[in-house]
């Protein structure tokens, strides 16, 4: 079994320009770049003749709003699609619709994974959009389609509820967003995220070996052999819980503990987020018996094998 997917940091973002992927796929990368959003949040326009949709338009951002409208020139917009509602994704929708009359498709509004429990906060709040409402809600496995081409969703919740891959038919293109990225994996951040729900989303999309022949994510460059890709992040995130619940059994109560000796190697600037991951797979050993905790799992709690 591969310890991990072979990630893929090789990636040229041409921060502004629309870089053409497949026949009526086009990529405009946002100048965005953090180290959770590595060089930036990609927009795709998809359509091969004058009627298009946008995937994911971006964060309110004035240069790649401009960047989007140059890319869209002479085009009509008939659909902007969302794969899930943080910040650096659905704010631009409201825009761009302004401007080209366009219907907002998603899954739905933004919402947690699960109820907070008592005192605690979203630690994701400010990355959350919560004022985005969607014109067409998608189901999972119904699409939108215009001139020569229909998109369907894929929910995919994980790293967020409200998340959905989209699949361009008779392509073998998915549109992966935040689910699955070739540049590293995904944050799965509670209350915020779910480890359980994002494990069986790869388990879903493992099950359509044989649709899928390349992903385009939300960041970086492209998953070009999904089925493998997909099997190394599930086998990488089991590892992960492995070395999880090994921590704990050595004597590691708290996830702050867990955090500096699994992520030792990883940039310090990660750790809070390393933490939130910790916590996900918690949440998932706590609801599988496996782990034991002082109440509620939490950031702060107590744990213990059961």
């Amino acid at each position: 079994m591969r310890a991990a997917p072979d990630f893929d940091l090789a990636f040229e973002p041409a921060h502004g320009e629309a870089v053409p992927l497949a026949r009526g796929v086009w990529r405009v990368t946002c100048n965005n770049p953090s180290p959770f959003t590595f060089h930036g949040t990609n927009s795709y326009v998809v359509g091969q003749g004058r009627e298009v949709a946008v995937i994911d338009p971006g964060p309110d951002d004035d240069a790649h709003f401009e960047a989007l409208m140059r890319a869209l020139k002479g085009k009509v917009v008939s659909h902007i699609l969302i794969s899930h509602t943080h910040r650096d994704h659905s704010p631009l929708a409201r825009r761009l619709k302004a401007e080209t009359g366009a219907l907002t498709v998603a899954e739905g509004p933004h919402r947690a994974s699960r109820p907070l429990h008592a005192g605690e906060a979203n630690p994701f709040t400010e990355s959350c959009d919560y004022d985005f409402r969607a014109d067409i809600t998608l189901d999972d496995g119904a699409s939108v389609e215009g001139d020569g081409w229909r998109l369907t969703g894929i929910h995919t919740p994980g790293h967020a509820a409200n998340h959905t891959a989209f699949a361009l038919e008779g392509t073998g293109i998915l549109f992966s967003a935040d689910h699955v990225m070739a540049w590293a994996t995904t944050i799965v951040a509670p209350p915020d995220g779910s480890m359980a729900d994002f494990m069986g989303s790869i388990d879903k999309l493992i099950a359509r070996e044989g649709e899928d022949r390349i992903f385009f994510p939300g960041h970086g460059g492209p998953v070009t052999d999904p089925p493998a890709f997909l099997r190394g992040l599930r086998t990488h995130r089991r590892m992960r819980e492995r070395a999880i619940f090994e921590r704990v059994k050595a004597g590691d109560a708290e996830i702050d503990a867990m955090v500096k000796a699994i992520y030792a190697r990883t940039d310090p600037r990660l750790h809070p987020a390393a933490a939130l991951s910790v916590l996900a797979h918690l949440e998932d050993l706590v609801e599988r018996g496996e782990i034991v905790s002082n109440g509620p799992p939490g950031l702060l709690s107590q744990y213990r094998v059961a």
